[in-house]
């Protein structure tokens, strides 16, 4: 049996052994990327519809290729009626136009989306029915992993992550243990040496071709291709050069060229400048973080409904310390037997030790940096139970739990091993430890098995979260001999498409000019006039930001026709907050407390950095003072900017839109406007008066109770309107006068 080691060295493994334990949900997102989601579908899945919408819309919780995401609409005999894709003006937003006036029966919209974020490409199909249900009419998604993509994945993920082990191991625990001047080419031993070059150049080779598979694999799944026709056609090379996926596979591979060309260049160095070796090898650790990096930003994570950007970092930081534990240990697999070989006894012990020591360093503070972060990522999608026992994503996910319950056994063995004076009824198992380095071959190779497990993880969906869909608002009303009919969808805050619809006399109205308005009365707030585009058949389409808190707002149609007066339809809605798209999610206790313990085990892994800087300084009182003096001094005078920003702002939007004094109640339709006409022509005689052109250039300006106090008290030259007028017909000649503005859109 081994001679004890010391109590440092039993720790790290004590250490090591609790952070397989918890694997189960720790190799986040960087080695797990997931598909997006529908957050809102209109019509729903399975609704049945009085009438036909004009549009299928459905909103995803992340941006969507636009070359290769379509949506095709078929009816109930698999007749193609519709077919559309990205909307213009929404990349999260798939669209298409239905023909008007459909018949009763079921619909299937046929969905085909590529994902920017991660490149993941489904297939999915919704029903609607119009009029009543249809029996034996369902839809479905395709949610199952790739096998070709499972593949390059986990072969990416091994490759990179051995490659980071490799020069970061080497960097940190293999030079300070058993470097030495006597070996100025990388001061290791030439035997070691080698061998960790041959698996350099090993992995590198692998993960070269992982990237080229990567590729054929994208454009495979983005033409729905065989290999061949992928390669014989080019699809591949679309894949690259025309998708965000294609992007960050480029600079990925960029990357691991230059990671290429610097061990190339330590090769050519080994004999003429041997000196130049290690710095090589130490700028190759840090080319390969970046490598690990473009796993991040193209992950879920890009994608995450909440903070994002904060989701990437936390991602990285966890692929970086998977990375240097698993790739590290991966590495003293490879190198220990060979940097051993000509040692026994005593000498052989204390030659392990001292790399030992030093990695238990590196592995604790990955541990805790591991532990943390996972947590924080698995949070972000597993919100319930059945998260875990009800979804592919937690089938994945139970698949590395046993693979890490394997690799708690293994660290249990090696922690009975080592301390075997507290374990000595587990003797046998010391026993069948032996020397050390198969067991920790074995270790390696569970390690190395869950990254292959990350790889299928990250090639399968993550749960959906239950969202609660809200029906559009939709109304219509008769103007004259038109019909106008609009629907706002989704009908809540933020970006808002506009459906209207016009009929004259029961057929489609076509060639119109149709302009939207929204408007907001508490506020005495009114957006720009949107030009609505035409698409055939009567329907006009317009997009608009301008509804941005909930409460009364209204909505004014006009519609002008060649040689005609315009036409005004106006609605009056009730916007609700909870009728928005989903695009964040306010985060919980639990999602705050596992980001503060990320930020505190990043800080404890970074301890010993700051430990050694702070030797460094200069702590004399003087300096101290002036050091912290500046330091809070910085902080007031940010917290001051801060605070004297935000106040000229609220003082600024107070200034130029103060709450109204008067408040119009007025909806502004075509029957408010036919009456103001009538009452400005009777009582308000300003046309012929030189301010009247004045007032009308500053309407677009000019808020609501402005002109009601001067309708009731005058403007300028004008004189006040008859004074026997009611308000409510005061608010009628206010409502006629801003149809006067010269604004066009």
């Amino acid at each position: 049996m081994m001679p004890p080691l010391p109590p440092p060295t039993a720790f790290v493994w004590i250490k090591r052994a609790a952070l397989a334990g918890l694997l189960l949900l720790l190799i986040g997102t960087a080695p797990v990327g997931a598909h997006g989601f529908i957050v809102r579908a209109i019509p729903e899945n399975r609704a049945v519809l009085e009438r036909a919408p004009a549009r299928v819309q459905y909103w995803f919780s992340e941006g969507l290729e636009r070359a290769f995401s379509s949506v095709t609409v078929r009816d109930q005999t698999g007749t193609v009626i519709a077919s559309g894709g990205v909307d213009d003006q929404n990349n999260a937003l798939m669209t298409a136009r239905l023909p008007a006036n459909l018949p009763d029966g079921a619909y299937v919209a046929e969905l085909r989306v590529a994902f920017a974020s991660d490149g993941h490409v489904i297939t999915e199909t919704r029903v609607f029915f119009v009029g009543a249900a249809v029996e034996g009419v369902t839809g479905s998604t395709t949610v199952r992993a790739e096998p070709l993509e499972v593949l390059w994945r986990a072969a990416s993920l091994a490759a990179i992550l051995l490659l980071l082990g490799i020069y970061a191991v080497y960097a940190l625990a293999l030079v300070p243990a058993w470097g030495s001047p006597q070996h100025p080419a990388g001061l290791l031993p030439p035997r070691v040496m080698r061998r960790l070059s041959a698996a350099a150049l090993a992995a590198l080779g692998a993960a070269f071709a992982a990237q080229a598979l990567a590729i054929v694999q994208q454009g495979m799944a983005l033409f729905n291709a065989d290999v061949g026709t992928t390669l014989a056609q080019g699809y591949w090379n679309i894949a690259r050069v025309g998708t965000r996926f294609g992007d960050l596979w480029t600079a990925r591979l960029l990357l691991l060229i230059l990671a290429a060309a610097l061990h190339g260049l330590s090769l050519y160095a080994w004999r003429a400048q041997p000196v130049l070796v290690r710095p090589f090898w130490v700028a190759n650790a840090w080319a390969l973080a970046l490598v690990v990096g473009t796993f991040s930003a193209g992950s879920h994570a890009a994608g995450s409904l909440l903070w994002p950007w904060v989701g990437i970092f936390v991602d990285w930081a966890h692929a970086l310390t998977v990375g240097l534990w698993a790739g590290g240990l991966g590495a003293l697999a490879l190198s220990l037997p060979v940097a051993l070989a000509p040692y026994a006894g005593e000498a052989r012990r204390l030659a392990l030790l001292a790399v030992l020591n030093r990695f238990s360093r590196l592995a604790a503070a990955c541990l805790g940096v591991v532990i943390a972060t996972g947590v924080y990522s698995a949070l972000n999608w597993i919100t319930t139970p059945a998260d875990l026992t009800s979804t592919a994503f937690g089938g994945a996910l139970g698949l590395k739990l046993l693979l890490a319950a394997g690799l708690v056994a293994v660290g249990a063995a090696h922690h009975i091993t080592l301390r075997p004076e507290r374990y000595r009824r587990w003797a046998a198992v010391a026993r069948r430890v032996g020397n050390f380095l198969p067991t920790l071959r074995l270790e390696a190779v569970l390690a190395a098995a869950v990254v292959v497990a990350a790889g299928l993880l990250s090639a399968t969906p993550v749960p959906v979260p239950e969202t609660t869909d809200q029906p559009p608002l939709q109304a219509q009303t008769a103007v004259e001999d038109y019909q106008v009919a609009l629907v706002i969808s989704p009908g809540g805050l933020g970006v808002n498409t506009f459906d209207i619809t016009l009929t004259r006399d029961g057929q489609p109205a076509s060639n119109r000019e149709v302009r939207l308005r929204a408007a907001q009365p508490a506020r005495d707030w009114r957006g720009p006039w949107e030009a609505a585009e035409e698409a055939g058949d009567g329907l006009y389409i317009a997009a608009s930001a301008d509804i941005d808190r909930p409460g009364a707002w209204w909505a004014l149609v006009d519609v002008i026709a060649p040689g005609e007066p315009p036409r005004r339809a106006a609605f009056a809605w009730d916007i609700r907050a909870e009728a928005a798209v989903l695009q964040s999610r306010p985060p919980t206790l639990l999602n705050v407390a596992a980001l503060l313990a990320a930020l505190a085990a990043v800080g404890w892994a970074f301890y010993p950095l700051a430990q050694r800087v702070y030797r460094r300084l200069d702590l004399r009182p003087a300096v101290v003072t002036v050091a912290l003096g500046v330091i809070f001094m910085t902080a007031l005078f940010s917290i001051i900017g801060v605070v004297v920003v935000q106040n000229a702002q609220a003082q600024y939007e107070a200034t130029v839109n103060p709450p109204p004094q008067r408040i119009n109640p007025m909806l502004p339709d075509a029957a408010s406007l036919a009456r103001g006409a009538a009452l400005y022509a009777r009582a308000c005689p300003w046309d012929s008066l030189a301010d009247h052109q004045v007032l009308i250039e500053r309407l677009p300006r000019t808020r609501d109770e402005e002109l009601f106090a001067a309708v009731s008290d005058g403007w300028r030259g004008l004189p006040a309107c008859d004074g026997r007028l009611s308000d409510d017909e005061r608010w009628d000649v206010v409502n006629y006068l801003r149809t006067k503005e010269l604004a066009r859109p």
